[in-house]
């Protein structure tokens, strides 16, 4: 305890492009101090890179008298360990795609995406785990016999801050980021052996799930290391969500997510039901494409975001007809990770800068608006949008986002959210108490839909385009 009479904790968010690790006052959620370091380009990366990130990013004291520290990380990325405890290859990310046919081959040894629905709660996707695991035993078959045991990038990182000492005694992780590997129930609470063994021909080690304030150790120095859990579970902890909530991220990638007491299964496949960090269940849609269409597409009209700013909402809403499908890097949800971006409704008379521009921000943000569709299809009620991420600060996205998603657009203030979340659950750990601790997230401007909006008009084009060229 220091800082005055203050308790601190930590949350770390080792996310696709950095380290961030906040310090926080225990009680109320006040940042005191805070770190950062980025990680390499890419969609294959070796932990270490990870680790040497966080102690840059934690050097200079920045973890002193903190007394709880906890991990959120990137989900379903595949570490691969051997017997030994060592790397056997660069962990392949979320969004390596690199795995799309062994997506399509085990959604149909299985019997189709409705089976691994009722399974796993999720239609498989290359960004889950467990088509990564296959993957390597159809292209690296002898790194897959090295395989023992199979962890995520946050139970990596919260392992090797156990290990600096003698505080390591197994890999943990909690529900929420298990619920991501394609071999996991969140309805059960139980890993599914049966899909690991159809995954790699062999059941592999996995690790332990805690509950969402177990302790999964101390370090030599007596700091308690909460469970951790993947990055939206940590944001939606972070923002305390209340019903009728729906969070849009804006980030590298895209998500939708709200939280809710029972499991979801859309038998579309489209929302998957993941679990929550609190004990709960956070159905969930995550998409390739966000925040870099824009920069993409700066880039192509030769000026920076603050210029499309400009150029977008200098165009009429709808942009004169024009249509973006933004699916830049393919894309994950809908499941098309061999799609480039499609251009659709040019002509002589719209083919302007600021059209091209408005376009752009109307194409990235229906995508999610089709999300949030889903999550009010699938039962859940949906009164406002938290908008957050790097791209909710655009000004066109905060103008045009309102009349695209048709119900009130919140934006809390910036903040690092899957850190905040990781050190709410960190001062949970520590409590004791049943419930996490009652942090205020202060919400900096909440945006009405207009009554008069051409919103509906670009979301038909936005689904007509998307039928006509990849007819789903």
């Amino acid at each position: 305890m220091a800082d005055g009479a203050r308790t601190l904790v930590a949350g770390v968010d080792s996310s696709t492009q950095s380290t961030k690790v906040v310090v926080c006052d225990a009680a109320t959620g006040e940042i005191v101090r805070s770190g950062r370091a980025p990680h390499p380009d890419g969609t294959a990366v070796h932990p270490d890179r990870w680790w040497e990130a966080y102690t840059t990013a934690t050097a200079d004291g920045l973890l002193e008298d903190v007394s709880a520290i906890a991990v959120g990380g990137q989900q379903h990325g595949m570490c691969a360990l051997d017997e030994s405890g060592e790397v056997i290859r660069e962990a392949l990310l979320w969004n390596d795609t690199r795995s799309a046919q062994a997506a399509r081959d085990l959604t149909d040894e299985l019997g189709g995406p409705q089976e691994w629905v009722r399974r796993t709660g999720m239609a498989l996707v290359p960004s889950f785990t467990v088509t990564k695991v296959r993957w390597l035993a159809d292209h690296e078959p002898e790194n897959a016999a090295r395989v023992h045991d199979v962890v995520l990038p946050h139970d990596w990182l919260t392992a090797q801050i156990l290990k600096q000492g003698n505080g390591f005694e197994r890999y943990t992780t909690d529900r929420g980021d298990a619920s991501g590997t394609g071999y996991f129930s969140s309805t059960s609470d139980s890993y599914l052996p049966d899909l690991q063994e159809l995954a790699l021909g062999r059941v592999f080690g996995v690790p332990h799930v805690l509950g969402p304030h177990e302790v999964a150790g101390r370090t030599d120095g007596g700091m308690v290391v909460g469970p951790g859990t993947g990055d939206n579970a940590g944001a939606a902890l972070g923002l305390g969500l209340r019903p009728g909530d729906v969070v849009v991220s804006l980030g590298t990638s895209g998500a939708v997510f709200a939280d809710a007491d029972q499991p979801v299964a859309d038998p579309n496949g489209l929302i998957a039901s993941f679990a929550s960090a609190s004990g709960g269940h956070l159905p969930l849609m995550a998409t390739l494409n966000a925040a870099r269409v824009l920069t993409a597409a700066a880039q192509l009209l030769g000026t920076d975001l603050d210029g499309l700013d400009r150029l977008a909402l200098a165009a009429e809403p709808g942009a004169g007809g024009l249509t973006l499908l933004p699916y830049l890097d393919g894309e994950r949800s809908p499941s098309l990770p061999d799609a480039t971006g499609t251009l659709g409704g040019l002509t002589r008379s719209n083919a302007t800068p600021e059209n091209l521009a408005r376009a752009a921000v109307e194409g990235m943000l229906a995508n999610l608006v089709s999300g949030v569709s889903d999550v009010r299809r699938l039962g859940l009620p949906v009164e406002r949008v938290l908008l957050i991420g790097g791209a909710s600060a655009s000004r066109a996205v905060r103008a045009i986002a309102p009349s695209l998603f048709g119900v009130p657009v919140a934006i809390p203030a910036p903040g690092e959210y899957v850190g905040l979340g990781a050190a709410r659950q960190a001062a949970w750990v520590l409590s004791g108490d049943d419930a996490p601790p009652a942090w205020t997230v202060t919400v900096e401007e909440t945006l009405d839909p207009p009554s008069d909006d051409d919103g509906g008009s670009v979301l038909e084009r936005y689904a007509t385009l998307l039928e006509t060229v990849h007819g789903s």
